[in-house]
């Protein structure tokens, strides 16, 4: 069978699979690569070579500097600080909240900033008496228009800059997304101020995170807990677990104050059928419940033994709440490192985020267990399973002939016209499948349609960039998206109303904007 129409029928298949939902990214991706294989479109080494490209290699990296910004609380440092200074205006909090997502998506990507900043989000929203699913999306939104701010912002960007300087363009600098970024945040940020209270449902989220302030005080109270002492601090914290039946703790004498048999944890007290065991001869029963006292990591440890206890609160969830807890002043200090590797070029991008990502591990910030549980691997293999796809779209000729076919049926529109049908396909493709496998989709094709326009590839694969960042109209278009839905209680339609105005900023932008920064011309 011709290579073309094999690459072709593999790309179709993917994209049904991506649409279905019912088989696993990470499982369409590598079949991908294997499929090339298989069926004669490339060699053993480049159906393989994606995993072990740069880019999937600091893709990863950027994950566990995320890990560190999040579990050293210096997330939550910054969103508190901030938003403590707001007030409780609506379009106030609107604002603060939005530039602080899109200037923190610029450094630890979008479905990190969004993750970090929800809990808070949903507290302060509580707190100025907000419906969450007024501010929950925008969170979402405003990160994806942060994303375009620097380089690390989100895979496509990585994905993009390294396509330019390999088809006949250069790399993008770190901060050159800036350009394109700014408007884009400011936009996102005007049309959520003057149409968001309206075309956002006022609705109660189904669920809620914890408030630290509120659960202190809960705990207090319901445990009779009369010392001045922080129950959580950067150092040390609380769990709260119940004793399930079967468990081997089952009859221990327990009484406030002891010290757990290892020796690491303190009993601060005792709850059985929801009042506090005030005796000091008690013996533990299946169904009572106690809050235990110690350090994050050895309340981690001990609570991981889930045949033994039932966490209510896991202390990992509780600990990045706190602000600028142990290991912020060391992860600062590589985290801006970093940057300036970054910014100045002096190393490859990979090389830099690798740097960081071993001195958090080394720096004992991020321990390695938890370094490889930081790393969203669908999201590596997906890149790595979808860069021969695109390899193969440009060795075989496939990316070159849908170009010539869109040059055809363009005619003399001009380069502009181009690049408006390119992002037109991401903006569809980009809703139903995930934006990285997209951008790795189109950007052959973008590549080719500007070679055979003879128009510089700079403008095409930046306005694919924006295009890819527009994923606004289903929940299931990134995991930013999907994250704030249970929270927010949103519906699968609640996103289009607010999406499509963005959407139609994306795409201006994209086709008008971009060219006025990056020329045709080169």
């Amino acid at each position: 069978m011709d290579p073309i129409v094999t690459t072709l029928i593999i790309l179709l298949c993917a994209v049904i699979a991506f649409v279905s939902n019912r088989i696993p990214l990470g499982v369409v991706a590598v079949g991908v690569s294997v499929a090339l294989y298989l069926f004669g479109v490339l060699d053993l080494h480049s159906a393989l070579a994606g995993f072990g490209d740069p880019t999937v290699l600091f893709i990863a990296a950027l994950f566990v500097v995320s890990e560190a910004l999040e579990s050293t609380g210096i997330v939550a440092w910054a969103g508190q600080e901030v938003i403590e200074r707001t007030g409780t205006n609506r379009r106030r909090l609107l604002i603060t909240i939005g530039l602080l997502t899109a200037v923190l998506t610029a450094v630890i990507s979008v479905n990190g900033a969004v993750a970090a900043l929800l809990p808070l989000v949903v507290v302060v929203a509580a707190r100025a008496g907000i419906a969450p699913s007024q501010m929950l999306m925008p969170l979402a939104f405003s990160a994806h228009a942060g994303s375009m701010l620097a380089l690390t912002g989100t895979p496509v960007n990585i994905i993009v800059s390294e396509v330019s300087a390999d088809n006949g363009g250069r790399a993008f600098g770190f901060f050159e997304f800036a350009l394109v970024g700014l408007p884009l945040v400011v936009g996102t940020l005007a049309i959520i101020l003057l149409f968001g209270s309206r075309l956002l449902p006022s609705r109660a989220a189904a669920s809620a995170p914890v408030d630290l302030e509120k659960l202190a005080r809960t705990l207090r109270a319901d445990y009779e807990i009369t010392t001045d002492r922080p129950l959580m601090s950067a150092a040390r914290g609380v769990a709260e677990v119940v004793v399930p039946p079967r468990s081997s703790l089952i009859g221990l004498h327990v009484f406030a104050g002891m010290c757990t048999p290892s020796g690491d944890l303190v009993v601060l007290g005792v709850r059985r059928g929801g009042e506090p065991l005030a005796s000091a001869g008690d013996r533990l029963r299946a169904g009572d419940a106690l809050l235990l006292d110690g350090s994050w990591d050895d309340l981690q440890r001990h609570t991981a033994q889930r045949d033994e206890i039932l966490v209510v609160d896991a202390p990992l969830t509780l600990r990045r709440s706190v602000p600028l807890g142990a290991g912020a002043k060391r992860t600062s200090v590589i985290v801006l490192a970093m940057i300036v590797l970054l910014a100045t070029g002096i190393v490859p991008a990979a090389i830099a985020g690798l740097l960081a990502a071993g001195a958090l591990i080394l720096t004992g910030v991020v321990p390695i267990a938890r370094a490889y549980r930081a790393i969203s691997w669908t999201t590596v293999i997906l890149v790595a399973g979808m860069i021969p796809l695109s390899t193969a779209f440009q060795e075989t000729g496939a990316a070159t002939l849908i170009a010539a076919t869109l040059r055809t049926w363009l005619g003399d529109t001009g380069p502009q016209a181009a690049v408006a049908v390119i992002v037109l396909i991401t903006l569809v493709l980009g809703q139903l499948i995930s934006n990285t496998a997209t951008v790795l989709i189109v950007a052959p094709v973008a590549v080719a349609l500007a070679s055979a326009m003879d128009a510089s590839v700079l403008p095409f694969l930046m306005a694919l960039t924006v295009a890819g960042a527009a994923a606004f109209l289903t929940p299931v278009a990134t995991p930013a998206n999907l994250l704030v839905m249970e929270p927010g209680g949103y519906r699968f339609g609640d996103y289009a109303r607010l999406g499509l105005p963005l959407m139609l900023l994306f795409f201006a932008v994209a086709v008008f904007y971009v060219p006025l920064i990056w020329p045709f011309s080169g």
